[in-house]
């Protein structure tokens, strides 16, 4: 019904003498695709298995062919171009995606050394490469032979080779600071977006049947390497090493009893991590956030809560100030004189950090001025007072006043004295006792 219904509507509208549909602005304009309706013969093919149905199918023409010239389309868009890339887009850490450049294997390597284990910017294990040219740098190559991530020699700040702590073996950690990106100073204003990451490697040395003959089995080749490269990219940086003349821990390696300790175990936060004093400032590593102070960028250098056992070192930056909890008391001679070495303000005494003046013996003096001694005045008598002596003070005030309103109780002396005297005198010595305090008694009524 709904078919017969809406065929004859269509048949109403058309003219009398049937005629094809023309679509005038297909004729006209040759530009605009007119959308073609189905064929009868597809339709045929379609309801091959309903014979009342492909008897409709100049039906089903007409009113397809209705439709689409109701809504006429539009040209039909060509596919999308593949947008192309720029071969200079900066990518991680400031290296160069460029065909030939430091971002692609196109560019040989001068060194590579297979099975790295990274940390930072992933912990993965890459080929590390070196590409000793004036636009080289290093770079890791993951196993597909993609380079995972890079950074110019130009884009590198500092270079160091530090020993890991409290590790069995000697391994030794290759850090690459880039510039900004030394986790304590803001990105410059003309910069934007996030602040490069730092590049750390472990170096293991070798040990047993896996030292070689005549070879070095320290850090010194990588380093040496990575020293060409700086050459010849005409940097003026070298690796940084650490040197007990600038600072050595005064407690050996806790796995290594025979080496020396270039670190001072500390907590930024809830967060451990170990201080290196070095000869172009101080580093905090290994774990994220690392924080590189150079001594350009330090205010002056604090120290707090001075304890028997630890202290807090406070560093005082142009942007901020950061808090290392914890040090060992005993490094905390070797680490003054590396602040005193180098110059840094010592502001452990500067007027927002000393204590707040109290009143501590005020009371006492006005006692001793009442009894005929001579009252100091009383901003003479006041001090400067720690946190720590505040505490101390507090609690020694506190076991003062409890000594004072402590009384032994009359009941107590009572019977001590009490059971003395029956000893003594068999109970007479009790009755005496009593018949004095009635006398004391009266002689105080009378007075």
């Amino acid at each position: 019904m709904a078919f017969t219904s809406l065929n004859n509507q269509i048949r109403v509208a058309q003219p009398p003498a049937p005629q094809p549909p023309a679509i005038p602005a297909a004729v006209n304009n040759p530009s605009v695709v007119t959308p073609a309706g189905p064929h009868p013969e597809e339709i045929d093919k379609a309801f091959a298995s309903n014979h009342e149905l492909r008897k409709r199918t100049s039906l089903f023409h007409d009113i397809s062919t209705f439709i689409l010239n109701q809504t006429p389309q539009q040209p039909a868009e060509p596919a999308a171009k593949k947008r192309k890339l720029d071969d200079t887009k900066p990518a991680q850490n400031g290296a160069s995606t460029s065909s030939g450049g430091l971002s692609s294997t196109d560019t040989k390597a001068w060194r590579s050394y297979p099975g790295v284990s990274f940390s930072i910017p992933q912990r993965k294990k890459f080929t590390l490469e070196l590409v000793d040219k004036e636009d080289g740098g290093i770079r890791a190559v993951g196993a597909t032979g993609n380079v995972e991530f890079s950074i110019a020699w130009k884009d590198v700040d500092q270079i160091f080779c530090l020993p890991v702590p409290e590790k069995a073996k000697k391994q030794h950690n290759f850090i690459f600071i880039p510039t900004h990106g030394d986790g304590v100073n803001p990105l410059p204003d003309h910069l934007h977006g996030a602040a490069p990451e730092p590049i750390i490697w472990t170096f293991e040395e070798a040990t047993g049947k896996n030292i070689k003959e005549g070879e070095d089995p320290g850090p010194g080749p990588m380093a040496e390497a990575i020293h060409h490269c700086l050459i010849q990219a005409g940097t003026g940086k070298e690796v940084v090493f650490p040197d007990a003349d600038e600072f050595a821990s005064a407690t050996p390696e806790s796995h290594r009893k025979g080496d020396k300790a270039y670190h001072v175990k500390a907590h930024r936060g809830s967060k451990d991590g170990h201080l290196f004093f070095t000869s172009v400032g101080i580093l905090y590593g290994f774990k994220k956030p690392l924080a590189y102070f150079d001594f350009a960028s330090i205010n002056s250098i604090a120290y707090a809560a001075v304890l028997r056992n630890t202290f807090n070192l406070i560093i005082n930056t142009q942007t901020q100030e950061i808090e290392f909890t914890m040090l060992d008391q005993a490094d905390y001679s070797g680490i003054n004189d590396y602040v005193q070495k180098h110059g840094l303000q010592d502001a452990s005494l500067a007027a927002a950090r000393r204590a707040k003046k109290l009143n501590v013996n005020k009371s006492k003096t006005k006692e001793n001025g009442a009894n005929g001694a001579a009252a100091p005045d009383a901003d003479d008598g006041e001090e400067e007072e720690s946190e720590l002596q505040k505490a101390e003070r507090e609690l020694q005030d506190a076991e003062d006043d409890e000594e004072e309103d402590y009384d032994p109780g009359s009941e107590g002396e009572s019977e001590g004295s009490g059971s003395d005297s029956e000893d003594a005198d068999g109970g007479g010595g009790y009755q005496r006792g009593e018949g004095d305090e009635e006398g004391g008694d009266e002689d105080d009524m009378e007075e």
